[in-house]
């Protein structure tokens, strides 16, 4: 949404493509547009001030700001930079090799381009020749011209440092200076509107002309073989000179609502270029009768900043935007060329039309409020919008982008308009067929869109005692929620106008949001807190606190899962519904008046206190994992760089991510509470099947007996023992005893030795760890193993019976527990009902299991209760 400022564009030619570019400074970048389409191709890095001067050369656009001097390769990247100046730089003027930059203080200062370094440096007296104007004349080598606020021109040589010749001029400022197409010609534009086109060969004047609006801002003159003379005004309007008969050709008003900055004929072709700080950039081409130019292309956004900005449609690609200039425009986010322009409002725009823009008596207030739906606007107007201390609220079309036909006021103003009394809320049904209008007396009504009738009021005489604040219908035109000054929210049937509900909050609101989706309305108060009401259960869900400023605007979310909401404190913040916290909090420069966020979910677009433009941020999280963490009480918001324009082709967008904010993984704890039965996150193969091992086998035994291989490799030599282990290699001794070792038969297992030490520590992490790292058959082996007979002894088994003990116990690993128990019961029932020890162990462990399972048991009838309820019941 921003095009132009007050510096004046530059118009370059590019050999290779063949093809002029215009360039322009957009705050602190400059903007290259192809004059064909009017396309942006590139844009430039940002400079840490707004641009003040802009110049260009065949190669470089040169760019100052302050006292500093900047040139741009490629209209992008700076590449030189001339720091001398002690004031600011306020002309510019490239030259061969060099550039010549004035300041204020009236230092003259030729630079060479490629080493940067100062080749001339020239003071005039400001009393004498305060230099206003710099213009290098056409085959005059090394020479500049300069003009003065006290009328005077002088000619340079800048290589010798000489003064060649002063003109006595004509006793008022000079404000531009332009090579004609002759040469030796120069237009001299003074600031008392006179234009003079002067030889400067023979110091005499040509012609003479004068303008009737003040200074001159600009001149161009036209080279396609019409001696045509353009010159701009303060005013906005371009006079048209013809220069064969001397005499005012044409004159185009109102090409621009604010001064010409610059102006330019393209050489050789039928077309001036023209800039103002109305934030327009326009391309007339002179092909009609009488002379006369028409606009063939124009990019315009808001020439004052915009108040309220909110997405049109539902794929996400327009923003409606009402600015303080009292236009609606719809701006694009796809691409510049679909941004259209709806105008300002007028009572009556017939008369409006005949007067012309700078009389229009006409003309509305800026827009405070607007509702639009895409519904029926092919067949009707499809938005509503209520002005700044008016009581009528106007209709427009987005179709036809002109203002509708309807004007809507309740009856009892249609012959005089009250003063203080005006509409301050607006809403437009989902079907858009009706508008809810609410006015600061407290009224509220009711109105056809398509034919504009009247169709009611909310309550008798008034809705609310207090001003309305807010208006919004859900989706099915059944409620109409209003919110009073007074401090109530009132809930209506939208049909037969009778009050369902009020409720009292807790302070004044200043504004409703309604998320018809999921139906949460949003309530900002005067107290800077934030609430969110269901209106299904019309109570309030949420309260947010923290801004410190009067909250401006808020918006949903496409799911209704976020608000986000800016704040007078330069603040956006987005609150997670669901949890109730505060997830994402940045600070931007200037406050944002006004948010709203794509029905896609892919960006917020903000509109700021006195920003021309509309900046878009894009929701990171559709692109990567972002943690949703709630935001610490004592978190610092950092300030945010307002975003920059982006030219079509840039693909590269990463910027630099930070760390902290990637989706740290989470890792589970063992157990998350003590009075929890925690299951094992083994599957199921590894315990299911313990019981019925031995069928399984019978079941696997292979038909044919393993077949011995002709030549069995070579093997590394293993430990006997339950867990394979490779022998150490020994060296060999040669006298070899005769006696069995048996203490190598007698083998005691891993979970033997673990159980052995539990005994004596009462750890049993450990032998557990090791069972749930084995397979069924493993676990097989291992069990049986603990029996005296299979090598193991009773202390062993006591140790097991208080690692299943201690595993109920904690309640972790329940179904673990459950199958190695049932294993070992089946395994060694002999031994344990002959040994005392164990059957004691035993005992304890039986109530133990049945104090477990009684417990989960009435749990889970609980819920099976329920569940069986909720199935029968509630259908």
């Amino acid at each position: 949404g921003r095009f132009s400022g007050h510096v004046p564009h530059v118009l370059r030619y590019h050999g290779r493509h063949r093809e002029f570019y215009l360039a322009a400074a957009v705050g602190r970048s400059v903007h290259t547009y192809n004059v064909k389409k009017l396309g942006i191709v590139a844009v430039s890095n940002t400079l840490p001030q707004d641009i003040a001067c802009l110049a260009a050369d065949r190669m470089l656009i040169f760019a100052s700001y302050d006292n500093i001097l900047h040139a741009f390769a490629r209209n992008k990247e700076v590449v030189h930079t001339y720091e001398g100046h002690k004031a600011r730089i306020h002309l510019l003027q490239p030259f061969g090799d060099h550039v010549i930059s004035v300041d204020v203080d009236n230092v003259l200062i030729v630079w060479n381009i490629q080493s940067e370094e100062e080749y001339l440096q020239i003071h005039f007296d400001k009393a004498t020749f305060a230099v206003s104007a710099l213009l290098h004349p056409s085959t005059y080598l090394n020479k500049i011209l300069l003009g003065s606020e006290q009328g005077t021109l002088q000619l340079w040589n800048i290589r010798s440092n000489k003064l060649l010749y002063s003109f006595p001029g004509w006793g008022l400022a000079v404000t531009t200076l332009e090579q004609a197409p002759a040469v030796d010609v120069v237009a001299v534009g003074l600031v008392s509107g006179h234009i003079i086109v002067h030889n400067i060969k023979f110091d005499e004047t040509l012609m003479k002309f004068q303008q009737d609006w003040g200074p001159i801002t600009a001149i161009s003159f036209r080279t396609d073989g019409h001696p045509v003379m353009a010159a701009g005004s303060p005013v906005g309007h371009i006079a048209l000179w013809d220069l064969e008969e001397k005499k005012l050709m044409c004159q185009m008003q109102d090409a621009h609502s604010t001064a010409i900055a610059g102006m330019s004929f393209v050489p050789g072709e039928p077309l001036l270029i023209t800039n103002g700080a109305d934030n327009a950039l326009r391309v007339w081409i002179f092909d009609g009768p009488g002379g006369t130019g028409r606009i063939l292309r124009s990019r315009m956004g808001h020439s004052a900043p915009p108040t309220k900005i909110r997405y049109h449609g539902q794929n996400g690609e327009q923003i409606l935007s009402a600015g303080q200039d009292g236009t609606l425009q719809s701006f694009s986010t796809v691409h510049e060329k679909f941004n259209k322009s709806l105008g300002r409002g007028s009572i009556n725009k017939k008369k409006s039309k005949k007067k012309g823009l700078k009389l229009d008596t006409m003309a509305l207030p800026p827009i405070t409020a607007f509702a639009s739906e895409v519904a029926r606007q092919s067949d009707w107007d499809g938005i509503i919008a209520c002005h700044q201390g008016y009581i009528t609220c106007t209709t427009w079309n987005y179709q036809k982008t002109s203002m509708g036909a309807h004007k809507l006021r309740p009856e009892e103003f249609s012959k005089h308009k009250p003063i203080d009394i005006y509409a301050t809320a607006v809403d437009i049904t989902s079907c858009g067929n009706f508008a809810v209008i609410g006015i600061s007396t407290g009224q509220v009504d009711v109105y056809n869109m398509q034919s504009g009738i009247h169709r009611g009021r909310y309550g008798k005489e008034k809705a609310h005692e207090g001003a309305i604040r807010g208006v919004a219908v859900d989706g099915l035109n059944q409620l109409v929620i209003t919110a009073g000054s007074e401090g109530l929210i009132k809930f209506w049937k939208f049909k037969t106008k009778d009050l369902v509900y009020s409720t009292e909050l807790p302070s004044s609101p200043s504004g409703i949001l309604l998320h018809r989706d999921s139906g949460i309305l949003g309530i900002a108060f005067d107290d800077f807190t934030i609430s969110v009401l269901d209106i299904e259960t019309r109570k309030i869900v949420r309260t947010f606190s923290g801004h410190h400023g009067q909250i401006n605007d808020m918006t949903f979310s496409p799911d209704g899962r976020w608000l986000i909401t800016s704040s007078m404190d330069c603040s956006i913040k987005t609150w997670d519904l669901p949890s109730g916290c505060l997830i994402d909090c940045f600070l931007v420069d200037s406050a944002a008046v006004s948010l709203t966020m794509s029905p896609t979910g892919d960006f917020l677009a903000s509109a700021h206190v006195d920003d021309l433009g509309i900046y878009l941020w894009s929701n990171r999280s559709l692109y990567s994992l972002v943690s949703l963490r709630p935001l610490p009480a004592d978190y610092k918001p950092s300030l945010v760089t307002l975003p920059s324009t982006c030219p079509m082709q840039d693909l590269d967008g990463s910027g630099d991510e930070e760390l902290c904010d990637e989706m740290i993984e989470y890792v589970s704890p063992e157990q998350l509470g003590e009075q929890l039965v925690t299951l094992s996150l083994l599957p199921e193969s590894r315990w299911k099947n313990l019981l019925n091992l031995d069928i399984i086998k019978k079941k696997n035994k292979p038909r044919q007996p393993p077949k011995v291989p002709k030549s069995a490799p070579f093997f590394i030599p293993t430990v006997p023992g339950l867990t394979p282990r490779y022998v150490p290699p020994e060296e060999e001794n040669d006298t070899q005893s005769k006696v069995v070792n048996l203490g190598v038969l007698a083998q005691k297992s891993d979970l033997y030795i673990h159980l052995e030490e539990a005994l004596s520590t009462n750890k049993y992490k450990a032998p557990l760890d090791l069972l749930k790292s084995l397979g069924p058959s493993n676990i097989e082996i291992e069990l049986r193993g603990l029996a005296p007979e299979g090598g193991g002894s009773t202390e062993v088994m006591l140790s097991f019976l208080r690692m299943i003990g201690m595993m109920l116990n904690k309640k972790y690993n329940f179904e673990l527990a459950q199958a190695y128990l049932a294993l070992f019961l089946k395994l060694h029932l002999k031994i344990l009902s002959s040994e005392p020890k164990l059957l004691e162990e035993l005992s304890k462990l039986s109530m133990q299991l049945e104090e477990t399972w009684i417990h989960l048991q009435g749990l889970f009838n609980q819920s099976l209760c329920v569940l069986t309820y909720m199935k029968s019941a509630l259908l």
